[in-house]
C-alpha cells in the first residue's frame, strides 16, 4: 500500500513520528536508485561510490526504523512478535535476480516497505480527521496491520541483504 502517486506524497504528514517515516522512506528510495545506477553501469570506480554511498543509506534507513521502534510502542510490538516468528538464521544468499532490466527483488522489498510505511502516514492523518469513532477504530486496526508488514518485509530484507543496516541489524532479525 502506497499514498504517493509517481512519486508524490498524497498525504501529510502531522505526527512528528511520521516525519520520521518519511525520512525511512527517502532512504529506501535512494538505496533502490543506486542499486539501480550500480546495475547499468560497468564503470568499477563509479560502482565502488555508488555502493559506500548506498550502504550509507541502508544504515541511515536503520537508524531511522530504530527510533521509529523507539517512539511507536504498536510498531516496536510489531517488530518483536515478527522477531519471535522469524526463523531467525544467518542471512541468506540471494542473487538480485532481474524482473525486467531496472529492478531486483531486494528494490522491489524496500519499495514495499516504503510503501507501507507511506500507508501508515496517510491513515494515521486520516483517522485524525474522522470524528467517528467505530471508523477511528478501523483505521487503528489497519495501521496496526500496516506496521507489522513494515517489520515483516524489513526481517525478510535482513535476511537476504548481506549489507548492514546499522542499528536495527543488533536485533537479530
Amino acid at each position: 500500500m502506497s499514498y504517493t502517486t509517481r512519486g508524490i506524497p498524497q498525504g501529510r504528514a502531522y505526527y512528528w513520528i511520521n516525519k520520521v517515516r518519511e525520512s525511512a522512506i527517502g532512504e529506501l528510495v535512494a538505496i533502490n536508485e543506486y542499486r539501480d545506477h550500480i546495475s547499468k553501469s560497468n564503470v568499477e570506480k563509479i560502482n565502488d561510490l555508488w555502493l559506500h554511498i548506498m550502504r550509507e543509506e541502508k544504515t541511515h534507513y536503520g537508524m531511522f526504523l530504530e527510533i521509529i521502534r523507539m517512539y511507536d510502542m504498536q510498531e516496536m510490538n510489531k517488530f518483536i512478535k515478527v522477531k519471535e516468528h522469524s526463523d531467525c538464521i544467518e542471512k541468506e544468499k540471494l542473487h538480485c535476480y532481474k524482473i525486467d532490466s531496472k529492478e531486483c527483488i531486494l528494490n522491489l522489498l524496500r519499495n514495499d516497505i516504503k510503501g507501507e510505511l507511506e500507508a501508515i502516514i496517510l491513515y494515521e492523518q486520516q483517522m485524525m480527521e474522522i470524528p467517528d469513532l467505530r471508523v477511528r477504530k478501523v483505521y487503528s486496526h489497519i495501521i496496526g496491520d500496516e506496521k507489522e508488514h513494515v517489520e515483516e518485509l524489513t526481517a525478510m530484507l535482513m535476511k537476504y541483504d548481506r549489507d548492514n543496516y546499522g542499528p536495527i541489524e543488533k536485533f537479530n532479525i
